[in-house]
């Protein structure tokens, strides 16, 4: 953390009700921002917003389905008419499903669980960054960081098909942002994360998560809060030369 670095920022964070959200949130508040929280579950919603709020952070928040384009349009709305313009949008948001805490095979998953991820993990990074944009680009800044994974270039077996597809989509789609925003003066990178100590890693055979540990040369997993110090990162005033990259937080697991 660098108190003060993202002074006068006006940030929004999707997913931010918990796990690595809820840290990426809360570094910007420490860092200086105006912070907007939005995600998909009202009540711990709420109980982040007003937790933050209690500590003396500038934040507001509202509901809602990143994979729905009128939804997000909606929130956007509201959430810039209660912090301001927001020049700084971190595409967190995003799901892997499960099933007695193993990923579905491609031969049994469903239509609907395909299409349910890439709505949010995808679909979720263009709605926001489609509905932000125009206003980074009038004022010719903004940073745009979106959440890929180490699954996004490696085969993870731990992830079904639809989750690793998003996430290498996402790169892609970080790339192109990259070199079609670069002459208004906004940046695009991207986050991939290797196995990080959140409450979604419960759903996942302990065994499984030892294995990671020892075929990670830091021999343990990440922690939410080093994911948010690489997002304040991309982000800061230090970084404004590197755009269209990929910065993987996982301990030089599946080094590529």
């Amino acid at each position: 953390m660098i108190e003060g670095r993202h002074n006068g920022r006006k940030v929004l964070v999707s997913g931010a009700a918990s796990g690595i959200g809820a840290a990426i949130a809360l570094r910007y508040c420490q860092e200086g921002a105006t912070v907007a929280l939005l995600d998909l579950n009202p009540q711990t919603l709420h109980e982040q917003g007003e937790a933050l709020r209690a500590q003396g952070f500038k934040v507001a928040w509202q509901a809602a389905d990143v994979g729905d384009f009128d939804q997000c349009q909606q929130a956007c709305t509201r959430l810039a008419e209660a912090v301001g313009a927001i020049d700084t949008l971190v595409n967190n948001a995003g799901i892997s499903p499960k099933h007695d805490g193993k990923p579905a095979p491609i031969w049994q998953m469903t239509a609907e669980e395909w299409q349910r991820v890439v709505a949010v993990n995808l679909n979720g990074a263009f709605n926001l960054s489609r509905l932000l944009s125009p206003q980074m680009v009038e004022q010719r800044f903004g940073r745009i960081i979106s959440m890929s994974s180490v699954a996004g270039s490696a085969y993870l077996p731990l992830v079904a098909a639809h989750y690793s597809a998003t996430k290498a989509a996402i790169i892609g789609f970080t790339r192109h942002l990259a070199g079609e925003l670069g002459e208004y003066g906004i940046t695009a990178n991207a986050l991939a994360p290797g196995r990080i100590e959140t409450p979604l890693l419960k759903t996942v055979a302990l065994a499984a998560n030892e294995a990671v540990i020892a075929d990670t040369p830091l021999l343990r997993l990440g922690q939410p809060w080093e994911v948010a110090d690489a997002a304040c990162y991309l982000s800061a005033p230090e970084s404004a030369f590197i755009t269209g990259q990929v910065l993987d937080v996982a301990g030089g697991w599946l080094m590529r």
